[in-house]
């Protein structure tokens, strides 16, 4: 694929996800979209937080 080729595509997908983005922000149901983006981002804080613990005390009984 050529460097234009590229360009375009990304072009094309950048105004895809804008318009989309748009739509959701100003449609009615922009209040239960950001309740869930914010529930799954807390999910994802807490899954991390949980293997970031594991490997440290993995780590801590390794070095032990």
């Amino acid at each position: 694929m050529s460097t234009s080729s590229k360009a375009v595509v990304s072009f094309i997908v950048g105004a895809a996800v804008g318009v989309a983005v748009g739509y959701f922000l100003n449609s009615d149901k922009k209040d239960e979209l950001v309740e869930k983006l914010k529930d799954q981002t807390d999910r994802l804080k807490d899954k991390w937080r949980k293997r970031k613990d594991q490997f440290q005390d993995e780590l801590e009984n390794e070095l032990a």
